[in-house]
C-alpha cells in the first residue's frame, strides 16, 4: 500500500522510513517548504531572544521545526550556555526555563537538541489527549505563576512577523502572563517538479493514502492542483482541524489519528479498507 507523506522534508524522511519498516510503500511529497528566516528584522529578533532566554519562565515551541531552527540559529551567537545545560554546569535546575511542546515529535526534537528531559512539558502520549495547544495548556496551566513571561517560537510566512494560531497566547495573556513571539523559520509552498505532479495525479485516484499533518499542506495541494478531482482519494489527518480541511478539499475518505506510529499504522490500514466501499456520509476515525 502506498502512503504519500506530505510533511516538510525533515520530518517526511523520518516518517517515510518508519512507515516503510512497517511494510508500507511510503513516498515523501513535502507540501510545505521550510527554511531559515532571512528577513533582517526577524533574524535580529531571534538573536535577541537567544541572548535573553534567562528572562523567560518557559519557551513554547510550536513544532519540531521550531526547535531545529531555533537551536541552529544559535551558531555564532554568544549566549549563556548554562541555560539548557544546568546538569553539566552546576547551575540550579530550578533556574532553567521550561520548554513546552505540543506533542511527542517536538519533545523528541528538544531532547535531541540537548534540552534535559526534566525541563520539557508536553501532553502525555498515553493520555489519549490530542497533541495540540489545548492539550498543552491543560498540562502547563496548574504550575504557571501569575506574572510569568513566556516566549513562543514559531514560523513565519516569509516576513518578520510570527504566524500561526494565537489560541495559546490568548490563554496565557488571560492568566496574567506576558507573551513574546519570535519566528525561527520561514514556511511556504514548495516548488514542485513534473515527476511530483505525476505522482500526485496518480495518488489522487489509485488508492494511495495521503498523510496530512497540517492544514497548510492541504491548502498548498489545492493551490498546486486546482482542477484535480479528489473524489476517489483517501487521507489520514493528524488533527480534527486538518481532517476538516481535507474533507472540504473533496477527499472521499478521511480518517483522524494522533501522530504516533502505532496509531498512524492502524489509521492507514483502516482508511484504506473503508475506501473500498466508502459510505456517502461516513467520516471514519481510526487509531485515536
Amino acid at each position: 500500500m502506498r502512503v504519500i507523506v506530505t510533511r516538510p522534508e525533515r520530518e517526511a524522511t523520518r516518517w517515510s522510513e518508519q512507515l516503510s519498516v512497517r511494510g508500507f510503500d511510503a513516498v515523501s511529497l513535502p507540501l510545505i517548504a521550510i527554511g531559515p528566516v532571512t528577513d533582517p528584522a526577524a533574524r535580529q529578533a531571534l538573536e535577541s531572544a537567544w541572548r535573553q532566554l534567562d528572562r523567560y519562565f518557559a519557551v513554547m515551541f510550536v513544532s519540531a521545526n521550531a526547535v531545529a531552527y531555533f537551536f541552529e540559529s544559535n551558531h555564532g551567537i554568544a549566549y549563556i550556555p548554562s541555560v539548557f545545560s544546568a546538569i553539566h554546569s552546576g547551575v540550579d535546575q530550578d533556574s532553567l526555563p521550561q520548554c513546552w511542546a505540543p506533542g511527542p515529535g517536538t519533545a523528541r526534537a528538544l531532547r535531541e537538541a540537548g534540552v534535559p528531559a526534566h525541563a520539557i512539558r508536553a501532553p502525555s502520549v498515553g493520555s489519549g489527549a490530542q497533541f495540540d495547544s489545548e492539550a498543552l495548556w491543560r498540562q502547563v496551566r496548574p504550575g504557571l505563576p501569575h506574572g510569568a513571561r513566556v516566549l513562543i517560537v514559531r514560523g513565519s510566512d516569509g516576513d518578520a512577523s510570527p504566524a500561526g494560531r494565537e489560541w495559546l497566547a490568548r490563554q496565557l495573556a488571560g492568566a496574567g502572563v506576558q507573551v513574546d513571539s519570535v519566528a525561527a523559520y520561514a514556511r511556504g509552498a514548495p516548488a514542485f517538479s513534473a515527476s511530483q505532479a505525476e505522482l500526485a495525479r496518480e495518488a489522487a485516484q489509485d488508492g494511495s493514502v495521503w498523510l496530512f499533518s497540517s492544514s497548510q499542506a492541504v491548502h498548498h495541494l489545492m493551490q498546486w492542483m486546482p482542477a484535480q478531482d479528489w473524489g476517489r482519494a483517501c487521507a489520514v489527518a493528524t488533527h480534527p482541524r486538518i481532517a476538516t480541511a481535507a474533507r472540504r478539499a473533496g477527499f472521499a475518505v478521511v480518517c483522524e489519528s494522533r501522530p504516533t506510529l502505532e496509531e498512524l499504522v492502524a489509521s492507514i490500514e483502516s482508511v484504506s479498507w473503508r475506501a473500498v466501499t466508502p459510505s456517502k456520509d461516513e467520516s471514519p476515525k481510526g487509531g485515536a
